[in-house]
């Protein structure tokens, strides 16, 4: 099948090489001119591992190419994926829409014959409806199905989430749109993927839900890892208490500095005004965002406990500034508050992160930015473990010790042990744990 994916952003661009990788012929869309030249030159403008090969595999093999005017490419199109950003609008919380309707008054504008348009990004209940209604007053000849099929992928594991999803969640009523959108999945059988057909709306709702649940789990166990600390209680071993009854699971059960990245902080926001607006508030998901935005700050006064509570005129390296492993991507991450409060507190601070540190440069420009973890710790008061890489999780403790000022080491993801710690003479505090 012919696919246009209009977005090249991290939705797009994971989910138009995956569809190419299935056979399908897809082109990626995207009104960024300098973007598209750097993706045909092979150069891929996010992190995320294995997705290099993809794309080059797949435009070696003419399955899958780019280009900035969509005409021809919708034209072709047997369906059109709207995979362009849904940022929190400034002022309100609310879901921008402006990418996608008007996305959706281009494709009217240029599609023929049958064709389903399909809207991957996040948006609010009822923006199917919105869709289709754009594309009926730009063009009312155009045979055309609005379908929703939202997308549930990891940063950092996408490829794998795309290939061998839990679910495939699709909104649409009409057979027609069901034939095409099964056939585009059709290579997934063979894994055994379940495609859950509702109403549009629903799906629409079902993508908020899942987020809003999860941000909802990681906010449950970080209040319970600031009980734990206080109680003389391990969180690490309550998250496996209760995660063990399968009623509860133990995904999203670790505790840390607060989530992050592009979807849950938005979303989360999105649903709240959306429930707001229907006179129906979400008093769980608003204290969700309530508490992790205090959260994030919060750490920094934990790093200022490890240090007898004064900051200024010490140096603090952070290691991890992404909001998780495995990506580049700097939007929302706890780091950045954490930093900006320890500026405050009047603290110098020096950072390392394997992939993120050119994004992060836009965010913070006004840290030092290191080669390396021993680079970051040299001259180091505190050493403060941001986000769980795995370069980070066998560190050379010795080493560590001799290139800090003092032996101070605030882990956030608690991914050492406070008896090893101890061992290596450090001053170790992490998160959910009583201090030793």
């Amino acid at each position: 099948m012919r696919i246009a994916m209009i977005g090249t952003g991290y939705v797009g661009l994971v989910s138009g090489a995956c569809f190419a990788d299935f056979g399908h012929h897809v082109t990626c869309i995207d009104k960024d001119a300098g973007k598209i030249a750097a993706l045909q030159r092979g150069e891929i403008p996010i992190f995320e591992p294995g997705l290099n090969q993809l794309v080059a595999t797949n435009t070696a093999a003419g399955r899958l190419d780019f280009a900035a005017d969509l005409s021809a490419p919708v034209a072709e199109a047997d369906a059109v994926f709207i995979a362009v950003g849904t940022p929190s609008r400034r002022g309100d919380g609310h879901a921008d829409l402006t990418y996608v309707h008007a996305a959706a008054r281009e494709i009217a504008a240029n599609v023929t014959g049958f064709t389903v348009v399909i809207t991957k990004s996040t948006v609010p209940v009822g923006t199917g409806d919105d869709v289709e209604r754009i594309i009926a007053e730009t063009n009312p000849q155009a045979d055309v199905l609005v379908a929703s099929n939202p997308e549930f992928l990891r940063e950092g594991a996408a490829i794998r989430d795309f290939k061998h999803p839990d679910r495939i969640v699709v909104g649409t009523d009409d057979e027609r749109a069901r034939k095409v959108i099964t056939e585009i999945y059709r290579p997934l059988y063979l894994n055994q993927a379940p495609i859950m057909y509702t109403g549009r709306r629903t799906a629409e709702l079902i993508k908020y839900a899942a987020n809003a649940f999860l941000a909802t789990k990681i906010t449950f166990i970080n209040e319970i890892a600031d009980l734990a600390e206080r109680a003389g209680a391990d969180v690490q071993e309550v998250a496996r208490g209760i995660g063990l009854d399968n009623r509860i699971g133990s995904k999203f059960l670790h505790a840390g500095p607060g989530f992050g990245g592009s979807c849950f902080p938005k979303d989360t926001r999105a649903l709240v005004k959306t429930a707001q607006d229907h006179d129906a508030p979400l008093r769980i998901v608003e204290a969700v965002l309530a508490v992790n935005d205090s959260r994030k700050r919060a750490m920094a006064r934990k790093v200022a406990a490890a240090l007898g509570g004064q900051l200024r005129g010490k140096t603090i390296g952070v290691l991890g500034l992404t909001f998780k492993p495995n990506t580049d991507d700097m939007r929302e991450a706890p780091s950045i508050p954490l930093i900006t409060a320890l500026q405050d507190m009047g603290a110098q601070v020096r950072a390392y992160d394997p992939e993120g540190m050119e994004q992060a440069r836009l965010e913070l420009p006004a840290i030092a930015y290191c080669d390396n973890p021993y680079a970051c710790a040299e001259g180091a008061d505190a050493l403060v473990i941001v986000t769980e890489w795995e370069q980070f999780r066998a560190l050379d403790l010795r080493r560590l010790k001799r290139e800090m000022a003092q032996p101070v080491i605030v882990d956030l993801r608690n991914i050492y042990r406070p008896e090893e710690m101890a061992e290596h003479g450090f001053a170790y505090e992490s998160i959910g744990r009583a201090r030793r």
